[in-house]
């Protein structure tokens, strides 16, 4: 009946995620036009941080555990699955062109904060000064999407002039709300039935804590960029994608250390495998699409070879 009953949660939540992921889009979008601001600026702001929190609680709910580990594994697996299966599946489907000059700056904070993220970690815990700089690099991304967002606002003024009425904000609010709030419990669902059908196989706590979990909370980032993929709007799905990395670095690992009260401890395992690996997926899939204003299927294939090797030398070899 157990069994039963935690398969039953899981569809439940899959298809939380997969009803929320439409109407949070549908609304992303709307805000995107009735605002001026590009879907790019959208994506990598409210869609960005909607969609970490799965991330961030699973982390400071591990951290407060006192499962560092789990935390760590979270942020950092969170970070290298968004860009490694869900950029990476996006554009193997259907590549698109990006406006480099949007995303020069979010992808050199990006590489930036995962760098930062490895050389303060490399005497085995988090550093304070490490806690700064990636605290600086958050509110430099967030000034600079607030600063992107009003000049947008400002050149676009003109063709959003439309009136909107009292019952289109209402829907569109309560989209965003319904749709943020069904990803979020879907993927709750998915993460916890998951690691119990998981156990019930018997797949060990450690390949689930960063295979799993980690995949499973950056489900809403997943369902947001099929979803987009499907309404043809690849910049939100872009932009979100770029956005929750640098969240996911930047603010989760530093308020997991606040909230334990200490430094947190990096294992050898991170230090030699999992951030370097990140920052290897995170590179091939943004720095070659600067220089050639476009995301490529090959590319796509190639960063998700690198994360699928990534993931079987961790279920064989860790």
């Amino acid at each position: 009946m157990y069994t039963l009953l935690v398969f039953i949660l899981f569809a439940v939540g899959l298809v939380l995620i997969i009803k929320g992921g439409d109407y949070f889009v549908d609304a992303s979008v709307w805000i995107a036009k009735v605002s001026g601001i590009p879907q790019f600026i959208i994506g990598a702001t409210i869609v960005s941080i909607a969609t970490t929190m799965p991330e961030l609680i699973v982390s400071l709910m591990a951290a407060l555990d006192g499962k560092v580990d789990m935390a760590i594994g979270n942020a950092v697996g969170s970070v290298t699955a968004n860009s490694g299966i869900i950029l990476a599946l996006s554009v193997i489907i259907a590549p698109f062109a990006i406006r480099s000059k949007d995303y020069i700056l979010k992808t050199f904070l990006l590489i930036l904060s995962i760098l930062s993220l490895y050389i303060f970690s490399l005497t085995g815990k988090l550093s304070p000064i490490g806690c700064i700089i990636l605290a600086v690099i958050l509110i430099i991304f967030v000034y600079e999407n607030l600063k992107s967002a009003k000049s947008a606002k400002s050149v676009n003024s003109d063709e959003v002039k439309k009136s909107v009425s009292k019952k289109e904000i209402y829907t569109n609010i309560g989209k965003f709300i319904f749709g943020c709030a069904g990803i979020i419990i879907g993927a709750r669902l998915l993460v916890d039935n998951g690691t119990v059908i998981a156990q019930i196989l018997h797949v060990p706590d450690s390949i689930i804590s960063v295979t799993m979990i980690a995949i499973g909370t950056s489900l809403p980032e997943l369902i947001t960029a099929i979803t987009a993929i499907r309404k043809k709007q690849g910049a939100l799905s872009a932009g979100n994608i770029i956005g929750a990395n640098i969240i996911d670095t930047t603010l989760i690992l530093p308020v997991c250390s606040l909230a334990a009260g200490k430094p947190l401890t990096i294992s050898a395992q991170s230090l030699k495998f999992d951030l370097p690996v990140c920052l290897i997926v995170n590179a091939l899939i943004f720095i070659p699409t600067l220089m050639k204003s476009k995301f490529s299927r090959f590319q796509g294939i190639v960063v998700f070879a690198v994360y699928a090797a990534y993931i079987a030398a961790i279920v064989f070899f860790a």
